[in-house]
């Protein structure tokens, strides 16, 4: 009778684009046109298992025996078809036994100049009472990268708060540090800092712009929407000072692109507008929009219903970029950008961002944290810079627990190769466990790489010029 064949739903998913049924494999997060043939193949197993043999018979009228043989086999090999024998066990199921740190977050002070009513830090001080990091711990915090992953090639150090340019002191003396450090090993390094522009001078954009950091500046849409929320001490809005510096610096600063990091609270849906005021007015080059749904201030948190809304306007700016790409012009969305990046380039996510990982944050005290959302909580900490260094089988105990997908929604997810489960910290504070799947996003989250998926086909069938010009070489920003 022959082996009996089924179709592997969970290692596939399909996308119509117009007359085009796209492919989404799910193992190796690659795209493919879906031909006529193998569209057949798909929906006469999803009828129900068969052999080959029947399978031939189903589709005798419309397709060639050895067409048909030849799609089948290619199926096979994907494993989107089995013919009965044991699939490859995915790479999910293993323990992460070694980590390549490359990055870290320094959290230079936990004083803030500004008393932002949503703010997630849990470690936030008023600038009189701000904890600052010293010279020895963030010294030690690069060395650590350097005895935990000596072979990498480059490294990054994030400079964050509170305010990182309220210790300004510290960031300079690091960049030379730094500079002078890994480049007697050959090594390149790489400066990123968050701001909230308020203490920015044109002497100290000169400074940043030499050194070529990394910007985002967190500014959250025009005067109306950002003064509700990012306030000072006093409680003043502070859209204008933003505004000011913001223009100051986009006029000066041309060693690397600038982004806007938009937060969006209870009532602050229109992400378009956001996006126009941002890229067009003000000029950033990339605008990133960050929603609240699991602030520790219940009241700032998004409703579902808000949640949704905000989903449906960011497709709706994603329409307008997919026209922008179309016509070769890049708008700095960089939800969708980034999407698209991790979809042309097959990103395969075991878990969902670089924490633990590459990645590791320090606090005042030298404590090793999951990421910079996590300093000041309660979660256990991964080890001191200062004295015991990465406390390595705790993290990989800690990332494997996520790595396994046993018994969760994920194990057969779709889309579980580029959401991976979901944010750390967003499971941390809504669940009270940093390993939980992030589930109240699931829906959404399906639909947005339904939409990533649709808007990249089209770009590819279009204008794959776009994807050179504007995806390709991101990396090199």
């Amino acid at each position: 009778m022959g082996a009996r064949l089924n179709l592997v739903e969970h290692n596939l998913h399909e996308v119509q684009v117009d007359a085009t049924r796209m492919l989404f494999h799910i193992p190796s997060s690659s795209l493919f046109a879906s031909d006529e043939i193998t569209s057949g193949v798909i929906a006469s197993l999803r009828q129900g298992e068969c052999s080959e043999q029947e399978l031939q018979t189903r589709l005798a009228g419309r397709f060639n025996s050895q067409d048909v043989k030849q799609t089948l086999e290619e199926l096979i090999a994907l494993e989107v078809v089995s013919d009965g024998r044991p699939l490859t066990p995915e790479i999910r199921n293993k323990r992460v036994e070694k980590t390549a740190l490359n990055t870290v977050v320094l959290n230079v002070n936990t004083g803030c100049n500004l008393s932002c009513t949503y703010c997630y830090k849990e470690d936030l001080d008023k600038p009189s009472a701000g904890k600052k990091m010293g010279a020895e711990t963030a010294e030690a915090s690069v060395e650590m990268l350097l005895k935990e992953s000596p072979d990498e090639p480059r490294y990054t150090v994030v400079f964050f708060g509170g305010e990182p340019l309220s210790n300004r002191p510290l960031i300079e003396h690091m960049v030379d540090y730094c500079e002078r450090r890994l480049g007697a090993l050959g090594k390149g390094v790489d400066f990123v800092m968050t701001t909230n522009a308020t203490l920015l001078t044109e002497e100290i954009v000169d400074y940043l712009n030499a050194h070529r950091f990394g910007l985002s500046i967190s500014i959250d849409g025009p005067k109306t929407v950002h003064d509700r929320n990012r306030i000072t001490v006093g409680g003043q809005g502070t859209y204008d000072v933003v505004r000011r510096k913001a223009d100051m610096l986009l006029a000066r600063y041309n060693s690397r692109p600038v982004g806007a990091r938009v937060t969006l609270t209870k009532g602050i849906t229109d992400v378009e507008t956001i996006w126009d005021h941002l890229f067009n007015e003000v000029g950033f080059a990339e605008v990133g929009f960050a929603p609240v749904t699991t602030g520790d201030i219940s009241s700032f948190n998004l409703s579902g219903e808000e949640v949704e809304q905000v989903f449906a306007n960011m497709k709706a700016l994603g329409r307008r970029y997919l026209d922008a790409a179309l016509r070769h012009e890049n708008i700095g969305f960089s939800n969708l950008h980034q999407m698209i990046t991790d979809i042309h380039e097959g990103h395969k996510k075991l878990l969902p961002c670089g924490a633990g990982l590459k990645m590791l944050a320090v606090d005042h005290k030298g404590e090793l944290n999951l990421c910079h959302r996590f300093t000041g909580s309660e979660m256990p900490t991964f080890g001191n810079v200062l004295n015991q260094g990465v406390k390595q089988v705790e993290l990989n105990d800690f990332l494997s627990a996520r790595l396994d997908r046993t018994n969760t929604g994920c194990q057969t997810c779709r889309i579980r190769n580029l959401c991976s489960g979901g944010c750390y910290h967003e499971s941390y504070a809504r669940y009270g466990d940093p390993t939980h799947p992030t589930y109240h996003y699931c829906e959404l989250m399906r639909d947005w790489v339904d939409f990533g998926i649709e808007v990249y086909s089209r770009i590819m069938a279009k204008n794959p010029a776009f994807i050179d010009t504007y995806i390709t070489p991101r990396k090199g920003h």
